[in-house]
C-alpha cells in the first residue's frame, strides 16, 4: 500500500472519515477520528494528540505525541456504508522530535523483532486462537449474565444460537482481508472461537485488535455482548488465546528438521525451553488481569503447569502434529485480555533467550498432568504457573529477560497499574465472603 493507492481507494469508496487507531498499555484500542479532508495531514505524520490523557503514556508536561499511520493497515469498515464509509489506519506513536515513543506497545514489539533479525531469523510467525463469550443484552442494551446458547464443542444450530452472529463476523472479517481457517462453538455454553491464518507477528497483533473490534461490533448488531474476559462464569471453561509460534529464515521454517526427534529442530527445542524457563515471569503480561487466574486452574483445559508435550493438552506448551512449514509450538496459557503486542514481545524474547543460551528442553510429559499428585509432578520437574496476579507481578519484577523485553517505561507503568488493580481486588469484600461468613460468625 502506498499514499497514491490510499487516496484512490478513499475516493472510489466514498470514505468520509478516517480513524487513526493505536493501542494503549492495557491492550485497549484508542482512536482519533478525522474527516477525510484531513487525510493528507495524517499521511504527512502531522496528526498530534494528547498522550497524557492515555493510561500509562506520559505526564502532562510532556503530552504532545504524533500518530504515524502504517499504510499497510489501511482498511475500510464494511458495516459503515450508510452515510459515507469509515476507514482506519493503525498508527505508531512518535515524540515531536521524530523518535519512536518507548511507551508504544507496537513500537516496542518492533524493537524485539529487530533483535530477532540480528540473530539471523527473518520472521516470527504467530497464529492466534482467540475465544470469546456471547451474552444477551437487556431491553436497555445493557449486558446480562444470560448466555446466548447452551451449546457445546462443535455444536450446530438450533443448539448453537450464536451461529448466525458468528457467520456474520466471519463475513465481515473476510471482506476486510482476513483468511479464516475455522469457526466453531467452543466447549463452554455461549463460547466461540474463530481462527485466522498465521501472520508475521506485527500483522498478527494488528489482526487480533481488528478481530476484537469486529466481533464486538457485529455482536451488538445481534443484540449480544461479546466479551474477551478470561473467566466470566464460575464452573465452566474460560477463554484462552492459544498462540502458535514459529521462527523462519527466509522461506524455511527454522523449527522443522526431518531428522530431529519429533521432526523438531534444535532451534525449536531451545526456543521451547526458553518459553518454559521464563513462563512464570511473563505470565503477568500474557494473563494480565485478576480474573485471568480464575481461568488458570485445573479441570477446565487451561494450563497451570510448566511442561510440554506433543500428545496431550494439559501442559503449557503443545506441539501440534503438522510438520514442514507448519511446524510450531503452541503456547496455551495466553488469554485474550492480554495486550497482543506486549504478549508477543515477551514470548519472542523468552524463546530467543533459549536459542541464544542454548537452553536444554526437558523431556516431554505425555501424561494428564491434572490427575498427577504434587509428588509426581515434582518427580517430573513440573512447576506451577502463578496462582494470582500479585504472585505473577513479583515473578515479573525479578526476571531481566522479560523486563528488558518491555523496556523501562512499559514495565514501570504496567507494574504500577497492576499493583493498584490487585490492591483494589484484595481490599474489596466479595459476595462469596458474605455467603460464607455473614451468618457463621
Amino acid at each position: 500500500m502506498n499514499r497514491e493507492k490510499v487516496m484512490e481507494l478513499v475516493k472510489e469508496n466514498n470514505v468520509r472519515y478516517i480513524r487513526l487507531q493505536f493501542t494503549d498499555l492495557f491492550g485497549t484500542i484508542k482512536n482519533v477520528e478525522i474527516p477525510v479532508s484531513q487525510l493528507e495531514k495524517a499521511l504527512d505524520n502531522k496528526m498530534m494528540f494528547d498522550g497524557s490523557s492515555i493510561e500509562g503514556f506520559v505526564r502532562i508536561e510532556e503530552s504532545d505525541m504524533y500518530l504515524y499511520p502504517d499504510l499497510d493497515t489501511f482498511v475500510i469498515f464494511p458495516w459503515t456504508a450508510e452515510k459515507g464509509k469509515v476507514a482506519r489506519f493503525i498508527c505508531d506513536i512518535y515524540h515531536p522530535d521524530g523518535t519512536p515513543f518507548e511507551g508504544d506497545p507496537r513500537n516496542n514489539l518492533k524493537r524485539i523483532l529487530k533483535e530477532m533479525e540480528e540473530l539471523g531469523f527473518t520472521d516470527f510467525n504467530v497464529g492466534p486462537e482467540p475465544e470469546f463469550f456471547l451474552f444477551k443484552l437487556d431491553e436497555k442494551g445493557e449486558p446480562t449474565l444470560e448466555l446466548n446458547d447452551h451449546g457445546g464443542y462443535f455444536d450446530l444450530a438450533p443448539t448453537d444460537l450464536g451461529e448466525n452472529c458468528r457467520r456474520d463476523i466471519v463475513l465481515e472479517l473476510e471482506e476486510m482481508g482476513f483468511e479464516i481457517e475455522a469457526s466453531h462453538h467452543e466447549v463452554a455454553p455461549g463460547q466461540h472461537e474463530i481462527d485466522f491464518k498465521y501472520q508475521s507477528a506485527l500483522k498478527a497483533c494488528d489482526d487480533i485488535q481488528t478481530f476484537k473490534l469486529v466481533v464486538k461490533t457485529i455482536a451488538r448488531k445481534h443484540g449480544l455482548l461479546a466479551t474477551f474476559m478470561p473467566k466470566p462464569l464460575f464452573g465452566i471453561n474460560g477463554s484462552g488465546m492459544h498462540c502458535n509460534l514459529s521462527l523462519f529464515k527466509g522461506q524455511e521454517n527454522a523449527f522443522y528438521d526431518p531428522n530431529g526427534q519429533l521432526e523438531m529442530s534444535d532451534t525449536a527445542r531451545c526456543f521451547l525451553a526458553g518459553i518454559l524457563k521464563h513462563a512464570p515471569s511473563f505470565t503477568a503480561i500474557t494473563n494480565p488481569t485478576v480474573n485471568s487466574y480464575k481461568r488458570l486452574v485445573p479441570g477446565y483445559e487451561a494450563p497451570c503447569y510448566v511442561a510440554w508435550s506433543a500428545r496431550n493438552r494439559s501442559p503449557l506448551i503443545r506441539i501440534p502434529a503438522s510438520r514442514g512449514l507448519s511446524t510450531r509450538v503452541e503456547v496455551r496459557s495466553v488469554d485474550p485480555s492480554a495486550n497482543p503486542y506486549l504478549a508477543m514481545a515477551v514470548l519472542l524474547a523468552a524463546g530467543l533467550d533459549g536459542v541464544k543460551s542454548n537452553v536444554t528442553a526437558p523431556e516431554p510429559v505425555d501424561r494428564n498432568i491434572y490427575v498427577m499428585s504434587k509428588e509426581q509432578r515434582e518427580e517430573y520437574g513440573i512447576t506451577d504457573l502463578p496462582a494470582t496476579l500479585a504472585q505473577a507481578l513479583d515473578l515479573l519484577k525479578v526476571n531481566e529477560v522479560v523486563t528488558n523485553a518491555l523496556g523501562s517505561h512499559l514495565f514501570e507503568h504496567f507494574v504500577e497499574a497492576k499493583e493498584i488493580e490487585w490492591d483494589m481486588f484484595r481490599t474489596q469484600v466479595h459476595s462469596w465472603e458474605r455467603e460464607q461468613y455473614m451468618t457463621q460468625y
